[in-house]
């Protein structure tokens, strides 16, 4: 396999982060085209209620991609600053924890679906009338969610190994298996969701196998590593783990806290607009990976350059990545937002057509609601920032601002003042408000930090 020439230590900051950058953001759109993908399939070949069944269950492969996420964060962040020490084996030692861990969890999350669907489904705000089709995308999508935690993982590390492109591979042949998959299932064979889960959960057994292959065949530095079977290394593995999931743990709330957007969002679309609402919403709902993989892709990119050269105590490069990662973000905020605004017609026509209730509910809303991207992209690369500086408490308190504090009470609040825009317009103002915070709180600290002279 050609391998990706990759410095940490000494390339310069911009070719590193674009070679990092461009096949992580393309890996990730890949990833995010076999939600959309799905709803424009289920929208069209089931209609609004299945479209709406979809998005009622979409929060559970969020706990899964959070939970893959967040040691994948924690694991890259500690493996990084051990190679920056030369401590290889320490790396591989984290790297197998963390899959260990995300594993264990995989299993209880999806035993627990399992053996109690409908009980899952009222947690999640779903209706009778959504039921019968909920439970059937949800039961197939369950076995497959181990593997999308071990895809998670697995390429945070596979970019930290040197191998970005790599990485991008573990998500496009996914998603185009994906794509072909669902057309195959929902048209020809007549499935209906339960096809479009059957299909997302092939495509997610590929993605987290090619993952797990590539650290037995193909890996430069990092590889699993065997842990011993005793008291004081389980002890080891409970900090090292413990530890990981305090560093990823925002990232972890990033995917909770749009579960939370999910849920929060159906709940009041459906109590003002009906299951047509809700319908509408979720295209929205749909859209957001798309604005989400775009920030994460900035964050994830500059991830592994800020912890590495954190750790060999190169505080300007650390600076360096970071105003290079914001200004990135800053152009793909702007772009996610205008596409959202220009195109919000053939968005909508892409899920529904334009005889569907839900068609102009959708219409009339998505623009409000891309007003988020900006905003979500620069907090999302500032929460990444100062994850990749072990500054866990500081990332994780934005993520709640942003995911929880703000949103709840904006979904709440925006609706009484507003009406039906308050609706659209309650993940922007969330947004807004976090960007607010966060960077006036950095430029505060940046002030104080060189009238101290200090570096970072």
């Amino acid at each position: 396999m050609k391998r990706d020439s990759l410095d940490f230590a000494t390339m310069k900051i911009g070719p590193l982060f674009r070679a990092l950058f461009f096949p992580t953001l393309i890996g990730m759109i890949f990833t995010s085209l076999i939600t959309v993908i799905d709803g424009m399939f289920v929208g069209h070949g089931v209609g609004a209620d299945g479209i709406a069944s979809v998005n009622i269950v979409a929060p559970t492969y969020m706990l899964a991609t959070g939970i893959g996420l967040m040691f994948g964060i924690g694991a890259s962040v500690i493996a990084s600053i051990k190679l920056s020490e030369h401590n290889v084996k320490g790396a591989d030692i984290i790297l197998t924890q963390g899959f260990l861990a995300s594993t264990l969890l995989a299993l209880l999350m999806t035993g627990v679906i399992l053996l109690a669907p409908k009980w899952t489904l009222g947690v999640l705000g779903c209706s009778d009338e959504l039921l019968g089709n909920a439970t059937d995308y949800m039961v197939y999508l369950a076995p497959a969610l181990l593997f999308v935690m071990v895809q998670c993982i697995g390429m945070m590390l596979i970019r930290l190994d040197g191998s970005p492109k790599y990485a991008m591979w573990c998500q496009a042949v996914p998603a185009v298996i994906n794509i072909i998959l669902d057309y195959v299932m929902i048209f020809p064979m007549g499935m209906g969701v339960k096809g479009a889960a059957v299909a997302t959960s092939i495509s997610c057994v590929i993605g987290g196998l090619m993952a797990l292959v590539y650290f037995f065949l193909f890996s430069s530095t990092l590889r699993f590593y065997r842990l011993r079977i005793s008291g004081k290394s389980l002890r080891l593995s409970l900090r090292n783990t413990g530890y990981m999931a305090k560093i990823g743990f925002a990232t972890f709330l990033t995917e909770i806290a749009m579960s939370v957007m999910m849920v929060s969002g159906n709940y009041m679309f459906m109590s003002m607009l009906g299951e047509q609402g809700v319908a509408a919403y979720s295209i929205a709902c749909y859209l957001f990976p798309v604005v989400f993989s775009m920030a994460n892709a900035v964050a994830q990119s500059a991830q592994p350059i800020i912890s590495y050269n954190y750790g060999a105590r190169q505080g300007a490069r650390v600076n360096r990545t970071l105003k290079v990662a914001l200004l990135t973000s800053l152009i793909c905020g702007a772009l996610v937002t205008s596409g959202i605004a220009l195109g919000s017609n053939g968005i909508v026509a892409a899920f529904l057509t334009p005889d569907a209730p839900a068609y102009g509910i959708a219409v009339r809303g998505l623009p409000l609601f891309g007003i988020c991207a900006l905003f979500f992209a620069v907090n999302i690369t500032f929460i990444g920032y100062y994850q990749s500086l072990e500054q866990a408490v500081r990332s994780i308190a934005y993520t709640l601002l942003r995911g929880i504090i703000f949103l709840v009470p904006a979904f709440v609040l925006l609706p009484s003042l507003l009406g039906e825009a308050g609706l659209w317009l309650a993940i922007p103002a969330a947004e807004i408000l976090t960007a607010l915070i966060i960077t006036g709180i950095y430029a505060v600290r940046r002030l104080r930090m060189r009238a101290d002279g200090e570096g970072m």
